[in-house]
């Protein structure tokens, strides 16, 4: 409820930091997307910037703990919000937090190949008809349809 959805694109700033809070895993780290914008005379300059603290819990610790690097580009979905905590001076601060429900590359600037979690074994593959593929059989061979109740 009241949550703020959120998607930036941009690159990873720092590390990824893996640690454990209660009972749970989380993976941390900083996104910058930057803008540029053009001149008049047909040149970029920079525009504005947003950091973003990106929190990954649950099944994403593994695969962002895994594929990401600092300097690589990503897209990132989640909710966003505000933290606010006193620093080691007393001094009230707040820092712009995302609990991340999506996270990948962004292929318009990076090359990648996917590999499965966790290899299976093939399956053989039995083709086994059962009643519905019988009546259509019966009713191809009959040269009628199946009704539209079917």
């Amino acid at each position: 409820m009241f949550e703020t959805p959120l998607t930036v694109i941009g690159r990873v700033v720092t590390d990824p930091r893996r640690r454990v809070v209660g009972d749970q895993e989380l993976i941390s780290f900083r996104v910058a997307s930057n803008s540029r914008r053009r001149t008049g005379d047909g040149t970029w300059e920079p525009g504005n910037s947003l950091f973003i603290t990106v929190n990954c819990w649950g099944k994403l610790v593994t695969g962002v703990g895994a594929g990401l690097y600092k300097g690589a580009p990503v897209i990132v979905v989640g909710d966003v919000f505000t933290s606010e905590y006193d620093d080691k001076e007393g001094i009230r601060r707040s820092s712009l937090e995302m609990r991340a429900t999506a996270v990948g590359p962004d292929l318009s600037r990076a090359i990648v190949r996917y590999e499965q979690p966790q290899a299976r074994a093939a399956e053989p593959v039995v083709d086994e008809p059962d009643a519905d593929d019988a009546l259509e059989t019966d009713a191809a061979e009959k040269g009628t349809g199946l009704p539209l109740s079917a």
